[in-house]
C-alpha cells in the first residue's frame, strides 16, 4: 500500500515550501532519526520537527498528495523498530510538542505527544496526584509513544496500562484531517470508540498531537520487599495467592535465577549476603499508611511460609536498595553478548510457571544465555536471548529457540507482546495471534483510514527478521543520559 514511487524532489521541495526551517535534512538529522532502540538503520530523506501541532496537518497532508512514507518519533526508545523509518520518507519528530497542564480540579493532564512520563508524574505529583503507568524508560520516554504502543511498566498489576488513563485523543488522519476521539470527560458513550482503536496502533493509523490523561490521588505511602524462593514454582505463585489473601500489591516483579545469577555476576554483590542465588520477587504496596500495615502483616505472613529469605524497606532510600537487583538485570546481560531479543511476552498467570520452565528447557536444549524477568504480577514476563551475531551458529540456534517460545507462548493461551508493540521485531509471529478473518478486519481497518498506506509502513503485517540485520553501533541521544550500572572491576 505504502508509496515506494513519488517524487522526492518535489516532495521535499513543496514540504521545504510550506514548513521552512522546522524541515531537515542535514546528515546528523538524518543519522539520528534512521534508527530507534531495535538498533537498525534505515534513513529518511527528511526530518520534520513541528514546534505546534497545525504542523503535523500540514505534514500529513502532503504527504498523503505525494505518497510519501511517514514514520512517527519520538524518544526513540522503541524496542521493536516501531519508530524505525524502513520504507525512507519523511520522519516526524514530535519531541517539541512536550506540553503538560495538569487540570487538579478536574483530575486530567493535557499533554502534548512529547512529554515525558516522568516529567507528567512529576508535574502531577505536584499537586497530589498520580499517573500511575510506570514503564522502565519513563525517564526518557514520551506518552506518545506509550499510546502507540499501549505501553504498561511495573505498576500494571495494581493500576492497568496506558489506555486505562487515556481519556481524549487528538490529532490528525493520514489525510492531515483534524479529529478528536473521546472527550475530557469519565464517561463517553457517543459513537464508535476510536480513541481506543487508534492506542496500541503504533501510528500506524493517526498522529496524536495532545492526550487527555486521566489522573488519580496520590498514594501517601510505599513499602517494599524483596525475597528469595526455593523455586520459580514457589515464586510464581504470588499473584494468586496474593490476590487470594486481599492483598494488591502495587508492583510484583519476578526474576528467575539465571538473571539473579547474572546480576550478581555483573555487580560483584550477593542479594542475600552469603547465600547462593534463587529466583527472586520484588513486591511493592502503596495507599495509605493503614492500609498498607495491614496489608504488609499479611504479605509477611505468606513470606515466612514461603519464601527462604525476605527484607523490607518502609522509606525510600532502603527500598533503592532492594530495587537494585530488578534494575540492573538488563545490563547486566548486556555485557554477556553484542546482541538481544527482549521478548516481551504474556500468558495467563496459571501458565507462567509452565513459560518459565519451557524458557529452561530451551536454555538447556540450545545452550544459550536467556533470562527471564519482568512483571508476574499481570504474567507479562520478559524472555531475554543474549548472542553474538557474528557467531552464525549461535545465532541460528537462538532464532530456532526464539520461534519455539513464540509458539509456545500462543499455545499456552497468551500474546506475543504485552507493552512493547509489533513494530518490526515481532513481524514474524503476529500472525500465528490470529485467524484469517481477524487479520483481515485488521487490514481492512488500516486501509479505510490511511488508504494510501503512508503511515508507519512496514509496521505489523509486513515479515521482517530483525535477526538478518547487523546493528548499529551508534547510541540516541536518550541513551548517553540513560543510568547505566557500570561493572565490578575483576
Amino acid at each position: 500500500m505504502s508509496g515506494t514511487v513519488y517524487s522526492k524532489s518535489n516532495a521535499l521541495k513543496a514540504l521545504k515550501s510550506r514548513l521552512g526551517s522546522v524541515v531537515h535534512v542535514d546528515s546528523e538529522s538524518i543519522r539520528i532519526a534512521s534508527y530507534d532502540g531495535l538498533k537498525v538503520f534505515f534513513s529518511p530523506s527528511a526530518v520534520v520537527c513541528p514546534d505546534h501541532s497545525q504542523q503535523v496537518g500540514e505534514v500529513l497532508e502532503l504527504a498523503n498528495e505525494f505518497g510519501v512514507p511517514i514514520t512517527t518519533k519520538g524518544a526513540g526508545s522503541s524496542l521493536t523498530g516501531g519508530a524505525t523509518p524502513i520504507k525512507g520518507g519523511w520522519v516526524l519528530d514530535l519531541s517539541k510538542l512536550n506540553s503538560i497542564d495538569i487540570d487538579g480540579d478536574n483530575q486530567v493532564a493535557r499533554c502534548g505527544p512529547g512529554a515525558i512520563i516522568a516529567d507528567i508524574q512529576r508535574d502531577a505529583a505536584e499537586q497530589d496526584l498520580f499517573y500511575p503507568p510506570d514503564p522502565s524508560s519513563k525517564m526518557f520516554c514520551t506518552i506518545g509513544g506509550n499510546i502507540a504502543c499501549n505501553a504498561g511498566g511495573l505498576r500494571c498489576v495494581k493500576y492497568g496500562v496506558t489506555r486505562d488513563y487515556i481519556l481524549s485523543l487528538s490529532g490528525y488522519l493520514p489525510t492531515g484531517e483534524s479529529v478528536q476521539w473521546g472527550r475530557a470527560t469519565r464517561k463517553f458513550a457517543t459513537g464508535y470508540n476510536i480513541r481506543d482503536l487508534w492506542i496500541g496502533s503504533e501510528g500506524t493509523l493517526g498522529v496524536v498531537t495532545e492526550a487527555v490523561l486521566r489522573l488519580i490521588g496520590k498514594p501517601l505511602a510505599q513499602k517494599t520487599f524483596l525475597a528469595a524462593f526455593n523455586s520459580d514454582r514457589d515464586a510464581l505463585k504470588a499473584p494468586i495467592e496474593l490476590s487470594r489473601l486481599g492483598i494488591r500489591p502495587s508492583i510484583l516483579e519476578f526474576l528467575d535465577q539465571w538473571t539473579v545469577e547474572c546480576v550478581q555476576s555483573f555487580t560483584g554483590k550477593e542479594v542475600f549476603p552469603g547465600i547462593p542465588p534463587h529466583p527472586i520477587l520484588l513486591i511493592e504496596l502503596d495507599g495509605d499508611p493503614a492500609q498498607i500495615e495491614k496489608e504488609s502483616q499479611g504479605l509477611q505472613k505468606w513470606l515466612d511460609q514461603t519464601a527462604l529469605f525476605s527484607e523490607y524497606a518502609d522509606n525510600e532510600a532502603d527500598a533503592e536498595g532492594l530495587w537494585e537487583v530488578r534494575r540492573k538485570g538488563s545490563p547486566a546481560m548486556k555485557k554477556l553478548a553484542n546482541t538481544k531479543l527482549n521478548e516481551d511476552v504474556v500468558v495467563p498467570l496459571v501458565e507462567q510457571i509452565n513459560l518459565v520452565s519451557f524458557v529452561e528447557e530451551l536454555r538447556q536444549q540450545f545452550k544459550l544465555k536467556v533470562g527471564v524477568f519482568g512483571h508476574c504480577g499481570d504474567g507479562n514476563l520478559h524472555v531475554n536471548f543474549m548472542y553474538n551475531h557474528e557467531d552464525e551458529d549461535e545465532s541460528a540456534r537462538a532464532v530456532r529457540a526464539l520461534k519455539l517460545l513464540m509458539q509456545k507462548v500462543n499455545e499456552l493461551g497468551g500474546a506475543i507482546s504485552g507493552e512493547h508493540g509489533i513494530g518490526l521485531a515481532k513481524t514474524p509471529f503476529t500472525k500465528m495471534q490470529f485467524n484469517q478473518a481477524e487479520w483481515q478486519a485488521m487490514q481492512s481497518i488500516k486501509r479505510t483510514l490511511d488508504p494510501n498506506g503512508i503511515l508507519n509502513p512496514g509496521k505489523i503485517f509486513d515479515i521482517f527478521n530483525p535477526w538478518e540485520q547487523n546493528k548499529v553501533s551508534d547510541f540516541l541521544p536518550w541513551e548517553y543520559s540513560h543510568d547505566e550500572p557500570k561493572p565490578v572491576e575483576t
